[in-house]
Order: C-alpha cells, then structure tokens, then sequence
C-alpha cells in the first residue's frame, strides 16, 4: 500500500514567476457540456474597466473535484478562523461578486 501510494505522487513545481499568484475579488463562471470555464478578475475601485487575472478552463468532472476540494479547505478553514460571512454570495448571472470597499482619497 505505501509502495502504492508513492507511484500515485505528483511533484508540483511553481515557476518563480507565478510565486506571488494572483489578486482577484470576482469571478465569472460559464460552461459547456465539455468544459467550466473560470475567469478570475481583478476589479479595481472607482474603475469602470476590469482585467481577468486567470483563466481557468477544466471538464465538469474536475469543476466538480475542485467544488469538493475547496468545501473541504473552507471547513478546515472555519475551524481555525471562525465562519466566513460573504458579503453577497452570487447574482442570477452566475457571476461571485466580492464588494470592494469604498475607495477613500
């Protein structure tokens, strides 16, 4: 079983130029009967144009992986932090919109 569990490891490099990431406070989801399709954009206050940050593009079965994945890490993450209360969940659109706050000069 552990010689087993060996041979199903991945080594997962980042390159130094994706180290930092990536900021994004909306998402935009669409998809296909093949594909989800993840925009992640960076929103910046006062602005009237935003840029996607990321796109993410994987089969329904992987969307699917990942839903079950991130429930995982948000318990996890609840537990050590308290309950995490979004401020608006998401519109009829499909579109997760995380309010920026009010730009101050």
């Amino acid at each position: 079983m552990a010689n087993e569990k060996k041979q199903n490891q991945i080594q997962i490099e980042v390159p130094n130029d994706e180290m930092q990431g990536r900021y994004a406070n909306l998402a935009v989801i669409s998809h296909s009967p093949n594909d989800f399709v993840m925009d992640m954009i960076f929103v910046a206050p006062n602005t009237p144009k935003a840029r996607v940050q990321s796109r993410i593009i994987m089969t329904p079965e992987n969307a699917k992986q990942l839903l079950y994945a991130m429930k995982e890490n948000i318990d996890k993450y609840e537990a050590n932090f308290g309950e995490i209360r979004p401020r608006q969940v998401k519109n009829n659109d499909g579109i997760m919109d995380f309010p920026l706050p009010k730009g101050q000069a």
